[in-house]
């Protein structure tokens, strides 16, 4: 179950990894490479947190080959991959909301409370994002000016935790802690909702952080 979550949110996050090393002027190196940072370095650095090592984008050579196909397919096809932003920030917003739910769960596996557990699904579905950012030279997603990301992420990760530590079985809880992610950011995406940002003066300039 989570092999099957984890999977498909990689490949997700690989793509889109691999359109921003496209649109970076990356060579193959670059663009495959810059895919496999997006797609496993939330799970990693959750897996070295709660002390599941080697981690699974280690030992496992599924998991290195899902984001090596997703960077190989975006380099190969950028053009329709480009054509199809829309639908790859649809796809983002999926991956988001299982790459939270299979940390936090995760997280519980290894005996962390719901409040941790919540924090580390974050953490896994932004982690690879604000890697491949920073390795770009530009300010990650979720630090951007309202950007709404870092938020669902969190709340999806904590109704999956609060409902796992409430007895409900894992299996059920998938759907519904997903969803709760996956139907905030694309509404988010579509009518413009953003992060509160600090109040300025009317002397100050907007905050951009």
């Amino acid at each position: 179950m989570l092999l099957t979550l984890d999977l498909v949110g990689i490949f997700v996050f690989a793509i889109s990894g691999g359109l921003v090393a496209v649109r970076n002027q990356l060579d193959i190196v670059g663009v495959v490479g810059l895919a496999m940072a997006t797609g496993l370095g939330g799970g990693v650095i959750r897996d070295l947190v709660i002390g599941a090592v080697p981690p699974p984008a280690i030992e496992d050579w599924r998991y290195l080959l899902v984001p090596v196909i997703g960077g190989l397919v975006t380099f190969a096809w950028h053009p329709a991959v480009e054509r199809l932003e829309r639908v790859i920030n649809v796809f983002d917003a999926f991956g988001l909301g299982l790459f939270c739910v299979a940390g936090a769960l995760k997280a519980q596996e290894f005996g962390l409370g719901p409040a941790p557990s919540a924090a580390l699904g974050m953490l896994t579905g932004v982690g690879g994002g604000i890697i491949r950012d920073l390795l770009v030279g530009r300010v990650p997603v979720i630090f951007r000016y309202g950007e709404l990301y870092a938020i669902p992420a969190l709340a999806g990760a904590a109704v999956a935790a609060t409902g796992v530590e409430l007895g409900i079985d894992p299996a059920v809880m998938i759907g519904p802690a997903a969803a709760v992610t996956i139907g905030w950011r694309l509404l988010a995406i579509r009518r413009g909702w953003a992060a509160p940002v600090p109040r300025t003066g009317p002397d100050q300039p907007p905050a951009t952080g």
